[in-house]
């Protein structure tokens, strides 16, 4: 009975490393690269979204905050989206810990 099972331990260690190895040697191959840098690519697109949508998120609240945009006051309670104090701590720091309570 001892046989039986480290035989099959073997066996089953060495399909194991056997397909590991030619999955490595897989990534290698033209094909495996040219998937591997097309993945990279979505990965950049998805980066460069994520940086747009930042971009616009943050220079709405400057717009707001510098009284560029015209929809300033909020229509329903015709009070400011952003009172004064707010809006002069994010112009004189743009980045700071009140930048994203500018909402």
């Amino acid at each position: 009975m001892s046989r039986l099972f480290w035989t099959a331990l073997g066996a089953a260690a060495g399909v194991y490393a056997v397909r590991r190895l030619s999955k490595a040697a897989q990534a290698y191959t033209p094909t495996g690269v040219a998937h591997g840098l097309s993945d990279f690519g979505e990965g950049l697109r998805e980066l460069a979204a994520a940086v747009r949508e930042g971009m616009e998120q943050r220079e709405g609240e400057l717009r707001l905050a510098l009284g560029i945009d015209t929809d300033t006051v909020d229509d329903v309670a015709g009070r400011p989206r952003l009172d004064a104090d707010s809006a002069r701590a994010l112009l004189d720091d743009p980045t700071g810990p009140g930048a994203h309570r500018a909402r």
